[in-house]
């Protein structure tokens, strides 16, 4: 099995889940390969909780992707991690989402998904890679984890056969120690 793990994001990418993610993958052990619809220096931004009725949002660190979708080669990764923030809304209209995606659900690979991220499985129209399954999101996602087919559970973390799905950052270790369980 191969030792490197996909992350696909782009800008404006929570910067604590992909940060995270990336470290842990690393320490691990395992190639961590970060790819955006075209390689480039990505804007991560900061969300946060400070009293208003949805989160905040300040600019965070800059990431360096390794490649564009264009040149992900699926089938060389042995697991997938999808970081929310605001990301997950433009990368799934990137043509080359769909062939990555299908990949890791057709192979049963490792699939960490939190916060947004479940926005990006819309570019699986009709597909019912979904159905009778269930995730959890940042909660403004219920609605869209419901109309991929999955049933929206309000729990931070969820573990669905190869599926990690968590609610947002605070939920990074739990997300992470899931996740690199179902790699190993």
């Amino acid at each position: 099995m191969s030792k490197k793990v996909l992350i696909i994001t782009g800008d404006a990418v929570e910067a604590l889940e992909v940060y995270y993610p990336y470290f842990r993958v690393l320490e691990e052990g395992y190639e961590a390969v970060i790819a955006s619809p075209k390689k480039k220096l990505l804007q991560t931004v900061v969300h946060d909780f400070e009293g208003w009725d949805t989160y905040t949002e300040k600019q965070g660190y800059r990431l360096e992707s390794h490649l564009a979708f264009a040149d992900v080669e699926p089938s060389d990764y042995a697991g997938l991690i999808i970081p929310g923030g605001r990301a997950p809304e433009y990368i799934r209209l990137d043509e080359h989402i769909p062939r990555i995606l299908e990949h890791f659900l057709e192979s049963n690979k490792p699939i960490g998904a939190i916060c947004h991220a479940a926005l990006v499985f819309s570019a699986l129209p009709g597909k019912g890679y979904f159905e009778g399954r269930t995730m959890t999101a940042y909660s403004a996602c219920k609605f869209d984890v419901e109309n991929i087919g999955a049933s929206y559970t309000s729990e931070t973390l969820h573990l669905d056969g190869n599926l990690v799905s968590g609610h947002a950052w605070p939920d990074l270790p739990g997300f992470m120690r899931e996740f690199l369980k179902l790699l190993r």
